[in-house]
């Protein structure tokens, strides 16, 4: 089901909201991310390590969060990444390929949105032919 404006609106702004609380201290990049499931909206925030691999993005932390909570059924996912230093380059506030995944894994039929770009995805067009055990 397609979101509505206000369903849209509101997920952007949980993402927006979820960002200021990144723990970022290396990047200084901070990306908040907001998911909807049947049950409400779970929000996840980048916490950084000094060792980098060990850093959680900010769309893991959402899912973690929802199925912690229970939810199982995802419509829609919503980045925003406020301290993007180009606000025009859509690359640099896309998903990355371990989040791509996971969206792959768990919320396959979810629209991607890019809340500063103003720009919706599938999952095909962010990682065609994503990798897949069944």
């Amino acid at each position: 089901m397609a979101l509505s404006p206000q369903e849209r609106k509101q997920l952007c702004q949980a993402a927006e909201n979820a960002a200021q609380l990144a723990y970022a201290p290396y990047s200084k990049f901070r990306v908040g991310a907001a998911i909807l499931g049947n049950k409400g909206i779970y929000q996840g925030t980048n916490v950084e390590n000094a060792s980098y691999g060990l850093s959680l993005c900010a769309e893991r932390a959402a899912f973690a969060h929802a199925i912690a909570q229970g939810e199982r059924e995802f419509r829609a996912i919503a980045v925003a990444c406020i301290d993007a230093k180009e606000p025009n380059n859509i690359q640099l506030m896309m998903p990355c390929g371990a989040c791509r995944q996971w969206i792959a894994e768990l919320a396959p039929n979810a629209e991607i949105i890019i809340c500063a770009a103003n720009q919706s995805f599938c999952l095909e067009e962010l990682l065609p032919n994503s990798f897949r055990l069944s």
